[in-house]
């Protein structure tokens, strides 16, 4: 995510006007009557764990620190939270194996793997009960794209009774336009025994490249699950611009600003305003300020575009300044007032330079 991830964890990058990406998840369970989500980040776990506590921790919800939880109980932090001789993250499956004793306790029945990452709105309650009515080791889901862009993404193909037949991470060649929506219902049993199998050999301790193949090859079943409606992986700085650009311009593969959890400055409306003086079409945060001109844009709160200034197809980070007589166009405005531009039709890095 270049200079959009810069001093902060990816989980904690603005998204939408409205939130975080990692909150789409945490909103996505909560909605869906889930009690408890585990946290398996291995990597400055002590500013994620922090954040959450203050954003997450509500009645009849909350997310488990594994082993600092304690440190946390009743969301009042007790004494120092350790974390010397940590072993580096590696991936999703290690961090399973790594946090075992809290994943496959006494009476977890099935695993639920969700990512930070992906912005989306779904009920997985009704995955839940596909997944426990087939008695399959695994569900999976997919979504339907346009085959130019599978090469991006896991690819999967069913047989005609909703098996999986084949899964190809990043495909140079595609032969479906099926793609593995990143998150699925394991059997605990089965995960468990498949992530000690791999374990210690060559793998790359990932759920797609090895826990997957790994459970196809071995004839276990494993069922789909599709996904309708919007959902975007999140894993570039250009994903991220043009995720915005579809949601300002109605985008049909886009979730609108009010379908979003609000966690930054959730008591502050926002909305999409059509034609107002001075905007066009964009997302706007009641507490920013518009001196200048913005259209098709996203404004998220206490962003200030100061007079003269000029901002099109472009997102505005909270509390950024556009400074009077910018001119910014097709680019993200970062806190400091860094701009990120994105390049035109390129596959090039965001060029970063300030105003």
């Amino acid at each position: 995510m270049g200079a959009l991830g810069r001093n902060r964890l990816k989980p904690l990058i603005p998204f939408g006007g409205a939130c975080r990406l990692i909150d789409f998840s945490l909103d996505n369970a909560q909605r869906s009557g889930l009690a408890d989500v585990l946290l398996l980040s291995q990597f400055e776990e002590r500013q994620l764990m922090d954040d959450l506590r203050r954003t997450w921790w509500q009645p009849g919800f909350r997310v488990h620190f594994g082993p600092h939880d304690l440190a946390y109980r009743d969301g009042v932090p007790r004494g120092p939270v350790e974390f010397s001789g940590q072993a580096p993250e590696r991936g999703t499956a290690d961090a399973l194996l790594r946090k075992a004793p809290f994943v496959f306790g006494p009476g977890i029945r099935d695993v639920l793997i969700l990512h930070a990452d992906h912005v989306y709105r779904f009920d997985y309650g009704p995955l839940l009960a596909q997944h426990r009515a087939s008695g399959a080791a695994l569900t999976l889901t997919y979504q339907r794209i346009e085959r130019r862009y599978v090469k991006l993404f896991g690819m999967v193909e069913f047989s005609e009774d909703n098996r999986l037949t084949s899964f190809v991470e990043k495909p140079e060649h595609p032969t479906s336009d099926l793609v593995f929506a990143a998150f699925c219902v394991f059997n605990a049993k089965v995960l468990h025994a498949y992530l000690e199998e791999l374990d210690g050999g060559g793998w790359q301790y990932d759920i797609s490249r090895d826990v997957i193949p790994a459970m196809l090859a071995g004839g276990e079943h494993i069922e789909g699950y599709c996904v309708e409606g919007p959902w975007a992986d999140i894993g570039t700085v250009e994903r991220y611009h043009r995720a915005h650009m579809k949601s300002v311009r109605h985008d049909a593969s886009a979730l609108r600003v009010d379908e979003m959890p609000w966690t930054i400055n959730p008591c502050v409306s926002r909305h999409i305003v059509p034609v107002a003086p001075g905007i066009r079409q964009s997302i706007v945060a009641q507490d920013s300020t518009v001196h200048g001109r913005i259209g098709f844009s996203v404004l998220f709160p206490q962003a200030t575009v100061e007079e003269g200034a000029v901002v099109m197809n472009s997102v505005v980070l909270p509390g950024a300044t556009v400074a009077a007589g910018s001119r910014i166009e097709d680019a993200i405005v970062l806190e400091d007032g860094q701009v990120l531009a994105m390049p035109e039709l390129t596959g090039s890095m965001a060029v970063e330079h300030r105003v």
